[in-house]
Order: structure tokens, then C-alpha cells, then sequence
């Protein structure tokens, strides 16, 4: 994978991160005992994004300026 590749990996992961604290913060309200693991699935996609975009910091920068 290419620096492009994984900065697009690291959005997707952070998007999926982002809704699963959504989906968290709503069950919060109601349903008490499902918020764990959704905070815990949000955390871990979180991790994920942080990774690729660590991967991506040390690539190269393939893109040309024209």
C-alpha cells in the first residue's frame, strides 16, 4: 500500500470509529449494558486509524504537483 492508500484507510477506520461512538452515546440513554462494548469498538477502530496514519507519515509522498 502507498501513503494514498493508507491515508484512505486511516479516514474509513476514523468514519467507522466516529459512528460507533455515536451508536455508543444513543445506547447510553437506553440500553445501559450494550455502551461498553460499543465505546470498546469504537476505541479499537480508533487505534486502527491512528495506525494507518502513522504507517502513512513514514511513506513517501507519491503525489506530483503539476
Amino acid at each position: 500500500m502507498d501513503r494514498t492508500e493508507q491515508l484512505e484507510q486511516a479516514r474509513g477506520a476514523a468514519d467507522k470509529a466516529r459512528y460507533l461512538a455515536s451508536v455508543a452515546e444513543r445506547h447510553a440513554y437506553n440500553e445501559r449494558e450494550k455502551t461498553p462494548a460499543f465505546a470498546a469498538a469504537s476505541a479499537a477502530w480508533a487505534d486502527v486509524a491512528r495506525t494507518h496514519a502513522a504507517i502513512a507519515a513514514l511513506l513517501p509522498d507519491t503525489t506530483t504537483e503539476d
